[in-house]
């Protein structure tokens, strides 16, 4: 079992910032990739972010230059304890539901937490 929980999201000016933070615990050595996905209303979740266990990352296009996905690990280990999602120069279209999501080496299964809200808005 893997947890995962959300924090840091709040409203926001457009152009502004925010930090989003997954917290992981449980059986963090079978995590193989984590993403930040967002669910817009009526939106489906989409894909955000994604590090792989080797600390590689790709993004959608959407966020590319604006978002930046990162990650602490147990020491020299590839076990996350964190996952970061650094947002800038955030627009009203990023407001959503920002959830985590951890996949399990061989594709078994995967978790994801309860969600943070974003809103972008003056």
């Amino acid at each position: 079992q893997v947890q995962l929980v959300e924090s840091g999201g709040g409203l926001v000016q457009p152009g502004g910032s925010l930090r989003l933070s997954c917290a992981v615990s449980g059986s963090i050595f079978s995590i193989n990739a984590m993403g930040w996905y967002r669910q817009a209303p009526g939106r489906e979740r989409e894909l955000v972010a994604r590090i792989s266990r080797s600390g590689d990352t790709d993004y959608a296009d959407f966020v590319k230059g604006r978002f930046t996905i990162s990650r602490e690990t147990v020491e020299n280990t590839v076990y996350p304890q964190t996952v970061y999602l650094q947002m800038d120069s955030l627009n009203p279209e990023d407001t959503a539901v920002y959830f985590c999501h951890a996949g399990i080496l061989g594709g078994l299964r995967d978790y994801w937490g309860k969600g943070t809200l974003v809103t972008v808005s003056s």
